[in-house]
């Protein structure tokens, strides 16, 4: 299916595999929370590990398994408390797993860089694991349980800002956005990305009360800029490794990595939005 799909025009390719992955996601957050945790948690081990091989292509040595793990049980935790189906204290545990990494590579011998190692098993996990972790603290809110209008309209909104961004950018691109990263990004894609997250975030106005009208636009305004911010920090990363994707994983949009970049970097925002001003 995979090598077929890949035999068709790239912009056949991105809009398959879209009608695809959004109906999976769709299903797994529409049906309950279970299916939505163990959807996003899939996820987040696929992205993490493909950012962990990435790093194995520069010659770095992370706790690839350990630090998925250590992701796998923080999203675990943020869950479950969440659900309130443990106590708070338990968050704890987190303290003496990462502290763990220190003891293991304090047997790994052949690695000559065991510091620097550490520091890419602790960024997986930070800027992998973490934000996706924090969709939990999204999604199961104290006063109405399981919200899935909060995610979805999250993900319409980046969405929406990839298409337009791409659209513009590839018809009325010609002042570069940040050239020494990413070449082919222009200013004319920014806006074009903008405008289209603003017009989704309207739609949701009208149609999903999980947010006020204001706190919509928030939310679409933060993606927008750091959804972009997050492409360009992915860019950078790409370039410094000399790759142009992240994987091959969904035909036309390249990797986990490539395909969710954006909502990396915006959780962390959107969240901290949400608690402050929800």
């Amino acid at each position: 299916m995979t090598s077929k799909l890949n035999q068709l025009p790239n912009l056949a390719q991105r809009a398959i595999a879209a009608v695809v992955g959004v109906s999976i996601i769709l299903a797994g957050v529409l049906y309950n929370e279970w299916t939505f945790w163990i959807l996003f948690l899939a996820i987040s081990i696929l992205t993490q590990r493909e950012f962990y091989k990435l790093l194995k292509l520069d010659e770095n040595h992370p706790l690839s398994v350990y630090g998925i793990f250590c992701g796998v049980v923080l999203n675990a935790l943020t869950f479950f408390i969440e659900k309130e189906l443990l106590p708070f204290k338990f968050y704890y545990l987190i303290v003496p797993l990462l502290t763990t990494t220190f003891f293991i590579k304090l047997y790994r011998k052949k690695d000559t860089k065991p510091f620097a190692n550490l520091g890419y098993t602790f960024l997986g996990i930070i800027y992998v694991a973490v934000p996706f972790a924090l969709i939990n603290e999204m999604v199961l809110t104290d006063n109405r349980g399981y919200a899935p209008q909060l995610i979805l309209g999250c993900l319409f909104i980046l969405w929406a800002n990839d298409t337009g961004a791409y659209f513009a950018g590839r018809f009325l691109g010609k002042r570069k956005l940040f050239e020494r990263v990413s070449p082919k990004k222009t200013w004319e894609g920014f806006f074009g990305g903008a405008i289209t997250s603003l017009i989704v975030a309207f739609i949701l106005t009208k149609y999903f009360d999980s947010l006020l009208s204001w706190q919509w636009y928030g939310v679409a305004i933060i993606i927008f800029i750091t959804g972009t911010l997050g492409d360009l920090v992915e860019s950078l990363f790409k370039r410094s490794i000399a790759i142009k994707d992240s994987g091959n994983t969904i035909p036309g949009h390249g990797g986990f990595m490539d395909r969710f970049d954006g909502l990396l970097l915006s959780m962390p925002f959107i969240v901290t939005f949400l608690k402050i001003f929800g």
